[in-house]
């Protein structure tokens, strides 16, 4: 698999693979995991030579970052980047918490009996850190991220979220990436007007965008993507399928944005994928390569909750993809007219 040597404005290296591993399907986020199958399916990805895993605590309450280190550990700490997250405090002591209806963000299956209390202060992101490293065992994180400052997660408590972030976190992972203890820090987000905002506001290494920049939408292209290359922050995409529709294409109960995909969604895809068959192209390889041509782009984060799944990943996106398709997507008007595609 191709890799990437990314390096920040500070120096520091990182060496990402095209594919990185997505570790949120392994906190349980739609049904209760076998805990072999998921050990299993971490070590396939590093078997197929992934070398950016990226977990969170938010991810089954720490579960996701528990599986991927109980088989990372295996393996010389030089071979993989591992990325976690921060703006959330587990307390063992209290009971779980329902999920909120008033925001999109999605709730998990299952995951570590514990409470999740947002805390973007200071003193809460370096609790999360020392959180994270006794549940992986590591004595390093390699990329650092603030998660889920935006509107997506927070609604109307967005704004003084942001400020919290950007007062505490924020110079939290600053100090951390001064003494050495991680090499990158930046945001992961769901938005990318709010990624935008970091960037403009923040010395930033990576962003993690999911779903803002896919086959089925690019809103990432106004303004985000151009900022980040401005501004050599490398960009890690997430969410390339949309939360599944782009891999599962437009079928019955297809998921878009954590939800069932509305009809003019399922419609878009329809034509898509119609694109696709007549080049002969699947549409996940077709949704994968499309991400990774954005010279902004690092590596693309995919999940997965089998061995499996891994290798079809690999495969898809490995797969060639003729320069034809992309022209027929941006006749139809199904692609915007300026979004890079690969030569």
């Amino acid at each position: 698999m191709k890799q990437t040597v990314f390096e920040t404005s500070r120096g520091a290296r990182l060496k990402v693979s095209a594919m990185g591993f997505g570790a949120a399907p392994l906190g349980d986020l739609y049904e209760r995991l076998d805990e072999a199958a998921a050990l299993a399916t971490v070590e396939a990805a590093y078997e197929a030579s992934v070398t950016l895993f990226d977990a969170s605590p938010h991810y089954g309450n720490g579960l996701a970052e528990a599986r991927c280190a109980a088989v990372l550990r295996r393996f010389p700490r030089e071979d993989f980047v591992f990325s976690t997250k921060v703006g959330r405090v587990m307390e063992p002591f209290a009971p779980v918490e329902k999920p909120r209806d008033d925001v999109v963000a999605p709730g998990f299956a299952g995951g570590f009996p514990h409470r999740a209390r947002i805390d973007y202060s200071y003193d809460g992101t370096m609790r999360a850190v020392e959180q994270s490293l006794l549940r992986t065992g590591f004595d390093r994180i390699d990329v650092l991220l603030i998660h889920d400052v935006d509107v997506w997660t927070h609604g109307a408590d967005y704004e003084r979220r942001y400020g919290e972030a950007m007062e505490g976190a924020y110079r939290a992972l600053d100090e951390l990436r001064r003494t050495g203890f991680t090499k990158a820090i930046g945001v992961g987000i769901n938005e990318a007007d709010v990624a935008s905002r970091f960037l403009r506001e923040g010395d930033f290494d990576v962003v993690l965008l999911a779903g803002r920049y896919s086959l089925l939408e690019q809103p990432a292209l106004t303004e985000f993507l151009p900022l980040a290359l401005e501004k050599k922050v490398g960009v890690l995409l997430g969410g390339v399928f949309n939360s599944g529709i782009l891999a599962t294409g437009p079928v019955e109960g297809a998921k878009f944005n954590y939800a069932p995909a509305p009809e003019d969604v399922m419609e878009r895809v329809r034509r898509i994928k119609a694109v696709c068959v007549r080049h002969g192209v699947g549409l996940r390889s077709a949704a994968l390569a499309f991400a990774a041509a954005h010279p902004a782009v690092i590596s693309v984060v995919i999940g997965a909750v089998r061995p499996e799944e891994v290798r079809f990943n690999a495969a898809d996106m490995a797969a060639d993809v003729p320069s034809a398709l992309w022209a027929d997507l941006k006749r139809e008007g199904l692609l915007a007219e300026g979004a890079p595609t690969p030569a």
